[in-house]
């Protein structure tokens, strides 16, 4: 190929690349969106996701994050609705990898450019967080057997998701001896290891299952007259998360609270969110790759998580002023994030490999290409390197980069507290870096549940409301009464 014409084709690629979806940066995306929701303005953080999004057909993590910011300002029917249309499109990847298990180790765009250029499937956490999200959205507003539809549906996601996770470890263990790629995160030089390979990633059974999903669930089963599901629910959440009292003492008091008449006090589950899921960022490491006795550096992006800074976590939760309930950690989304690309990991360098190997050997070609013409005296690229290599090596930095795709808005910690209070209202207070925030809420029936959410300094109450404001004299939040579960 002529020089002239070379170094056109180069111009129109590097031209073209960033109108490319392929180059979309979602860190850079939820960073200003996260951060007016942090400072209370939700609806310019819902501005924000309607900006970076214009495409008619709306994908997966829209739907995602504009449930949760709709849920922020408690308009809980369109953060349903948009969860509704998330989880449909969940089960139709679910239904789509159960029929072709071929799809699960990756598509040939990703392999021919980057992960970013494969369609949003969620993580396996975000998927089962899903379903537990809707349920709490209905518990707000106090509709207990729409709640049970969507952890039945949790628990289906579950099993699924086991199912089609046991098929990618064996297809990718196969595909990699098949290509020789080395799929262990130790063997990447410089990769921080540490980061989703330490003692509470590890400690987890998986990337999907919590505690609090399971916990919820035998919450629910319990309110609405069914123990032996309960009871099952509870005894999962222990096994998820062991020697945790507040879980414990669920399933222990279950049959005496079950056989009790109401006394006039209401079983309160207080959720209390915290903090905001980790990002996932793009890290560009060199690899060698062997090409007839050579090796050729190539450039391979892998996403990493930063090391976790000290999570704030309430150790307690005042209602009024004489009684204070401990708060228990029972899910950590921060854990299980990492322990989902921990799990990742082998299929995204699987992916890698195949790629820069392709890479490499165009490079390669293209280098030998260059010697021979110097070597016979024809110096018209101008240098050993001539513009096709060096295209190929720009196209190659340019288009390697990591998928930082995920769900950011979620919380990085769900803790509980859980007991009895008087039916009526009651202020509840919980300690933040930034001072104490307040709530007032009101309670009835025999069971209720109410959800607080702690980003930055703002504390958003996730219940029906007819007015929520906080006072310039005040940090109080006003909140209509909910009704509680009635027998």
């Amino acid at each position: 190929m002529p020089l002239r014409a070379r170094s056109l084709l180069l111009a129109v690629l590097v031209a073209s690349l960033p109108a490319c979806a392929t180059f979309r940066s979602y860190d850079t995306e939820l960073r200003d969106t996260l951060t007016r929701a942090a400072a209370g303005d939700v609806g310019g953080a819902i501005a924000t996701l309607e900006r970076n999004n214009r495409r008619t057909r709306k994908d997966l993590l829209y739907y995602m994050e504009r449930g949760e910011l709709e849920r922020l300002r408690t308009r809980f029917e369109p953060s349903t609705d948009a969860w509704m249309r998330a989880s449909e499109q969940v089960a139709a990847w679910e239904s789509a990898a159960l029929a072709d298990p071929s799809r699960l180790a990756g598509s040939l765009a990703s392999v021919t450019l980057n992960d970013k250029s494969r369609p949003y499937e969620g993580h396996d956490y975000e998927k089962v967080m899903l379903t537990t999200r809707i349920a709490l959205n209905h518990l707000a507003c106090g509709d207990w057997d729409a709640a049970r539809v969507a952890i039945r549906q949790t628990h289906e996601r579950e099993a699924v998701i086991a199912r089609l996770r046991e098929q990618e470890i064996e297809k990718v263990r196969s595909e990699a001896e098949r290509h020789g790629a080395r799929t262990r995160i130790e063997e990447l030089d410089g990769y921080p290891v540490e980061t989703i390979d330490n003692p509470e990633v590890n400690a987890l059974r998986n990337s999907y299952q919590s505690a609090i999903s399971h916990y919820l669930a035998g919450f629910v089963y319990e309110a609405l007259g069914e123990p032996g599901l309960a009871a099952a629910g509870y005894r999962q959440a222990i096994e998820l998360r062991p020697d945790t009292p507040v879980l414990e003492e669920a399933l222990a008091g279950l049959d005496t609270r079950t056989a009790s008449a109401d006394d006039g006090s209401t079983d309160v589950l207080f959720l209390i969110e915290t903090g905001l899921a980790p990002a996932r960022l793009s890290r560009q490491f060199s690899l060698p790759i062997p090409v007839n006795r050579e090796l050729v550096l190539i450039s391979v992006s892998f996403p990493v998580l930063h090391a976790p800074l000290a999570p704030f976590l309430p150790a307690s939760l005042h209602i009024g002023e004489d009684r204070s309930w401990p708060l228990a950690n029972v899910t950590s989304i921060d854990a299980m994030a990492r322990r989902a690309l921990q799990d990742e990991m082998p299929a995204i360098m699987l992916r890698g490999f195949v790629r820069s190997a392709g890479k490499a050997i165009a490079q390669y070609q293209a280098q030998r290409a260059a010697r021979d013409r110097h070597h016979h005296g024809d110096d018209s690229g101008g240098a050993a390197l001539d513009v096709g290599a060096l295209a190929l090596m720009l196209g190659s930095m340019i288009t390697e980069s990591a998928d930082e795709r995920g769900w950011r808005s979620l919380p990085a910690n769900l803790l509980v507290a859980r007991g009895k209070l008087p039916r009526g209202p009651h202020r509840v207070t919980l300690p933040t870096p930034a001072g104490e925030r307040s709530a007032q809420v009101h309670v009835s029936g025999r069971h209720a549940f109410i959800a607080l959410r702690l980003i930055g300094k703002r504390l958003f109450a996730m219940l029906p409301t007819v007015e929520t404001h906080e006072p310039r004299d005040s940090n109080l939040v006003r909140i209509a009464p909910i009704g509680g579960r009635t027998d």
